[in-house]
Order: structure tokens, then sequence, then C-alpha cells
């Protein structure tokens, strides 16, 4: 089956957020699975200064956005069984960032037209277009609006996954003809018409074949008023053709047995011992003082959607309480602010790094003792995937994909519990967890039992690759 991968970002290349990491390790799963699997990407800067193998350029053509004309520079490149195709154009992608700018909408419409023109170019018939996310969203409907259409896509099926649903790819009706060459038509009967504008990401759940989340639970989380960004009545409309999938995590990167980037590596037998140096090589390293006092790790964007008004009440809590926290991210600036504040009064015990470093971050994983991820929603989440891995029990909300992931310790249920979870969004609740969390580390019996469950955990895409292939079959029959 040949299988094109279309995002706006993937490992090991560019890389914001789990978007990167589903699209990279999901196409290298179905790789091994003996798949042809393309994945076409913008050809942002930021990957031109870091790119490690070899990129040639095989072809350029014009896009045309209207009346705009724009270059297509076309490189490829593969990296563990995948073919990437990069699309260059300096004007839209060298800036250095890759979202967040006031011609997103041209932008990422130039992306998807020049992607949609790429399959003819590099002679590439595919069984299976998997779009993901808001960025390349109107491309099932360009291609299904195309008449007489392609023969290139005469057998296609198409699957849009939903990452992260807040994010809707909002615009005015004017991109329809503008942009992408469509008709107002599609604005008036409402088939692509979200609160009043286009939605690009509405128009790729309408168009597509079969749409998918990442996880079981935000599945049905994105079918209610309460939980799905306004969206509950279009999902309703493709209820039966929608799936939940909980992601994986790329276990070679996150391997504490032959981890680089930590103190020492372990595995589930010399558990005990290599989160402890890892835990106090990192503390000597990073100025924190009391070893025997637990230490809470937090990986994450600082963002409200990750959680972080109920989590700074907590970290409050837990350094009066003689605790230790490990911080690293970057985000809202007033999330910066008080995290710095709560560093400069409590020196000894707290160490916080904003921005993002992947050494840091594998530091934290292995050295903590828990993982802090109390998030308001989280479709599916990694980081607390992660923290299992290294043997890190996480302390998370139950919504989305940490309900699914994360069995929470009752008392009652040590034999089976990876971590410790709670209901209610709230400070008082998130912060009467944490203080449960303190409890059972002074347990050595049950905490060690805890950590070691999660350490067994099989987060591999293994599973889920074969869930994909199988949706992939089961349409193109």
């Amino acid at each position: 089956m040949k299988i094109a991968m279309i995002a706006s970002e993937a490992n090991p290349l560019v890389k914001t957020g789990g978007l990167a990491d589903v699209v990279y390790s999901l196409s290298k799963e179905l790789a091994l699975l003996g798949q042809e699997v393309i994945i076409i990407l913008p050809y942002y800067g930021n990957i031109k200064g870091t790119i490690k193998s070899k990129v040639e350029l095989i072809c350029s053509y014009t896009v045309r956005l209207s009346w705009r004309q724009a270059e297509a520079r076309i490189y490829k490149t593969g990296i563990d069984g995948i073919t990437y195709y990069l699309i260059d154009n300096e004007q839209y992608f060298n800036r250095g960032h890759l979202y967040g700018d006031y011609d997103d909408g041209e932008r990422f419409a130039f992306f998807t037209v020049a992607a949609k023109e790429l399959f003819s170019h590099i002679q590439f018939t595919p069984s299976i277009i998997h779009v993901h996310d808001w960025q390349p969203g109107m491309l099932p409907c360009l291609i299904k609006e195309e008449k007489p259409i392609s023969r290139y896509f005469a057998k296609t099926k198409f699957v849009f996954t939903i990452h992260n649903p807040a994010f809707q790819g909002l615009y005015s009706k004017s991109i329809l003809g503008d942009f992408y060459g469509l008709d107002d038509s599609l604005f008036e009967t409402g088939i692509v018409r979200f609160d009043g504008q286009v939605s690009t990401l509405k128009t790729a759940i309408i168009y597509s074949d079969k749409i998918t989340t990442v996880s079981p639970t935000h599945r049905e989380e994105l079918l209610t008023p309460q939980h799905s960004m306004g969206l509950w009545n279009v999902m309703r409309l493709r209820e039966w053709d929608f799936a939940g999938f909980l992601n994986g995590i790329d276990v070679a990167e996150f391997n504490p047995v032959a981890d680089l980037h930590i103190f020492k590596t372990y595995n589930i037998d010399n558990i005990k011992e290599g989160k402890r140096v890892n835990k106090e090589s990192f503390m000597k390293e990073r100025g924190l003082k009391n070893f025997d006092a637990p230490l809470f790790g937090f990986v994450s964007r600082l963002t409200w959607q990750k959680g972080i008004d109920v989590l700074l009440p907590a970290c409050y809590e837990l350094v009066q309480r003689g605790a230790n926290i490990a911080v690293l991210g970057s985000g809202e600036y007033n999330a910066e602010i008080e995290l710095e504040k709560l560093r400069a009064r409590y020196p000894d015990q707290v160490t916080i790094y904003i921005g993002y470093n992947e050494e840091f971050a594998h530091k934290i994983y292995a050295a903590s003792d828990y993982f802090l991820m109390p998030s308001l929603f989280e479709p599916c989440g990694i980081s607390q995937m992660i923290a299992q891995r290294y043997g890190t029990p996480p302390i998370v909300r139950r919504t989305g994909g940490l309900k699914d992931s994360v069995i929470g310790y009752d008392l009652h249920n040590l034999d089976v519990a990876d971590g410790i979870s709670f209901d209610e969004y709230s400070a008082h609740a998130f912060k009467n967890t944490c203080i449960y969390a303190l409890e059972v580390y002074n347990n050595v019996v049950a905490f060690d039992t805890l950590r070691k469950n999660a350490m067994k955990v099989d987060n591999s895409w293994a599973k889920s690759a074969r869930l994909y292939l199988g949706l992939y079959e089961n349409i193109k029959r």
C-alpha cells in the first residue's frame, strides 16, 4: 500500500509538539510493516540548518493561488525507511519558526496546493492520503472537488487525524476562491462553514473517508458539547466513520537502557539504583539540595491547556512540604514569570528551564520520582507515556488519552496501578492529589511497585500502527 502523510511537522526534522512524534513514529512503524510511506512537509528554514541526512533537489514548479504565483522547490531525503518530500519556498517557510504569523492561512494554502500537485511530479499514486490537523485540511476537498479528478487520485482514500481540536483553521470565506480556487457555494451551503467562517479542520472532517483522533476517550469527548471545542455537531455527522486510536511513543528514542542523555542507564531489574543515581546527579547539576525528598517533574508547553493555573498552587504546596520541582517548558508569559518567582523563592528546591532542551527533558524523565500532568484537556499526550517508560509514575487528570494510558493507584489496585490520577479540574483537587502522592512515596513497597508497573507498560507504536493499517485496508476494500 502507498501511504502519503501530509503534515506541518514531523520528527526528526522539525517539531514543536506531539504532532511531529505521531507522524514520524506511525510512518516508521508502517514502513516496518512493509508499507511504502512518504511524508510531505514544508521545508522550513529550521530544517535547513539542522538536517543530517542527504537532501537532493528533485524538481520545481509554479503554484498558483488565484492571482499569486509562487515557486515550489521539492527536496527529497530518506530516514528510517520513510521518504520525506520537503516543499521549499523562502517567502513562506524561511522564518525561523513554524506558526503564528498573520499570513498562516496563505502559507499553508500554498503548502496544501503544492502538496496536491506534487504527486504527479513524483509519479506517486497514493492508496491513502493521511492528513494531520488543520494546516493541510483543505486537501481532501481540493482533490474531490476537482472535475475531472486526476488519475493519481481516482482510487485514493483519505484519512484525517484530529490532534488538537482547539486549532480549527478559521478564515474568512474569501480564502476559498482567493487561495484554493474553490467556489463560494461550498460556504453558502455550509459544507465548509463553521462559526461563520471557513474552517479547514471542519472541511477535512467532512471530506475525508475516515476520521481518527489520538485516543478512545478523546473520541468520546469530541462527540459531546462540553469537550468538543464546538465541533460535536460536526463530529456527530461522521460518528460512524470516526475512530480513536491511542498514540504510542518512539521506544528507541525514549529508552532508559540505552539513553545517552541521562546520567546512568537502567532497566526494571536495577531501577532503584538507576533512578537514585539519575536523581542525585541531576539535583547536583541543578543546585537542588535535599536528595531524600521526592522530585516532581514537568515537561510541557506552558499554556492553559496543560493546567498551568492548577499546577502553580500545587507546586507551592509541594515545596512547602519539602519536595523538589523540575520544570522544562515555555509558552504563556505570565506562566513563565510565575515559575521564575517560585524558583527565586525556593532556589534549593526548584529548577526551571524556560525553552526546550532534549537532553534536559530526558534527564527530568529519568531523575523524577513523579511526573506532573494536570491537563484541562489532553487528546492523547505522550509525556505520561515517556515518564512510564522511565519508571516515573505520572500524576494525571482523567481526561482524553491520560485516562486511557494511566491506571491510577487507589490503595486497592497496586498490582496494576502505574500512576496516580484525579478527576476534578481545580487547584484544590490537584493539590490534594499531590499530597496523596507524597504519602505513597513514603510507603517504600507501594512506591517501588508503582514505578515498576509504570516501566512495564507497553507504549510502543506497534499496536496503534496495526490499527491504522487495518483502517486503511478496510476503506480500500
